[in-house]
């Protein structure tokens, strides 16, 4: 394939044990499996560029959320071999803590966000705690901040950040919640952040109990199974079996290659 990437799944922080009423809205009363949630960035590598899908939270935000904090994503970047100094375009799939912190570690990149994400996360919605809680204040305005330095790119439903590498707006999740496509030699992989945190969110189409929009949410899950094409290609945001059924790609941090071929098969 001529625009083929490899994807890197770097895995940065963990929560446990989390029950089922904290993982689907309506949860299966007869279910009582608890299960991690796992917190991952991702690196799309190929044709000489490093893209950077979200940049997590750091120590301070772990610690006021009570969330166990591995290392910094930005050190889990240079334990790969990827210096924040060298990416040159970093996508924000939304502004949630999880996803948007360390924005003033990537001093020569462009940020891709869509553009009802920087409105909702700066609107009247903020005014409601409960909508407001997953955001940080200090993420949000930084990212203002970088608006003002002529360092976002915004994007309204579909765009390309690079040939082989798209973006587009689901919601659901987040009002301006965006997915990722890549190419890679296996076929199109999509990044579903938090259209489905858990593989079981999209395949029991049960969501996640964060949620601004549940009709988005749902049109969500069918968009991704479209964008992927085949239910080996679409990767949850925050599920643990990443990295059980995913190559290892590195000695030195978690680290799972995406753009292979899992060891457990999701067709049917």
């Amino acid at each position: 394939m001529g625009n083929a990437y490899e994807i890197y799944a770097l895995r940065y922080a963990t929560m446990s044990p989390r029950t089922p009423h904290l993982n689907f809205l309506v949860p299966d009363p007869h279910d009582t499996t608890a299960q991690d949630l796992d917190y991952f960035v991702w690196l799309v590598r190929g044709h000489g560029r490093d893209i950077l899908v979200d940049t997590g939270f750091n120590a301070e935000e772990a610690k006021a959320r009570a969330r166990k904090l591995t290392l910094n994503p930005v050190d889990a970047l240079a334990g790969f071999g990827v210096s924040a100094d060298a990416i040159r375009d970093v996508i924000v799939t939304h502004l949630h803590y999880d996803h948007a912190g360390n924005l003033d570690r990537f001093p020569n990149a462009r940020f891709h966000l869509q553009e009802r994400e920087m409105s909702y996360a700066t609107g009247r919605c903020m005014c409601n705690g409960m909508l407001r809680h997953p955001f940080s204040v200090e993420h949000v305005t930084q990212m203002v901040r970088h608006v003002y330095g002529e360092r976002v790119t915004f994007h309204s439903g579909d765009g390309e950040v690079a040939p082989g590498v798209t973006v587009h707006r689901v919601g659901g999740h987040s009002d301006g919640l965006q997915v990722v496509r890549v190419e890679t030699a296996r076929g199109p992989v999509v990044l579903a952040s938090d259209a489905a945190h858990y593989y079981a969110n999209l395949h029991k189409r049960s969501p996640f109990p964060i949620v601004y929009n549940v009709g988005d949410m749902a049109q969500g899950w069918e968009t991704v199974e479209r964008l992927a094409g085949h239910p080996d290609r679409f990767i949850p945001g925050h599920d643990p079996i990443v990295s059980e059924i995913y190559p290892r790609a590195s000695d030195k941090v978690d680290a799972f290659a995406l753009h292979l071929a899992p060891s457990r098969s999701f067709a049917k």
